[in-house]
């Protein structure tokens, strides 16, 4: 599973390179957010097949750690993905970007 900093994302944002996948609560999304898809940890393994696979993938979370959960599960499901875990989470977006 690959790491990506913020100011990665920002660039594959920029270039709309990625999908996003927010594995949070809704009140989390609902709160802040980086955009993208939202599908809460505990709904993967209903809702997997709704994630688009045209695109590498980066997961978020607060601090990058349902992220990598999130990943472990999909990837049995969804190999094929290239699947990126935002490093430190929405917490790292906010405190390294301005």
């Amino acid at each position: 599973m690959q790491q990506l900093d913020p100011a990665s994302l920002a660039v594959k944002i920029a270039e709309n390179s990625v999908h996003l996948l927010d594995v949070r609560e809704p009140f989390e999304h609902a709160a802040d957010n980086l955009g993208g898809q939202l599908i809460p940890l505990g709904e993967l393994g209903k809702r997997w097949a709704e994630i688009p696979l045209d695109k590498p993938i980066v997961v978020y979370c607060k601090k990058g750690i349902r992220s990598i959960i999130a990943i472990q599960k999909l990837q049995d499901r969804l190999p094929q993905v290239t699947w990126l875990n935002l490093a430190g989470g929405i917490e790292a977006w906010k405190k390294s970007l301005p």
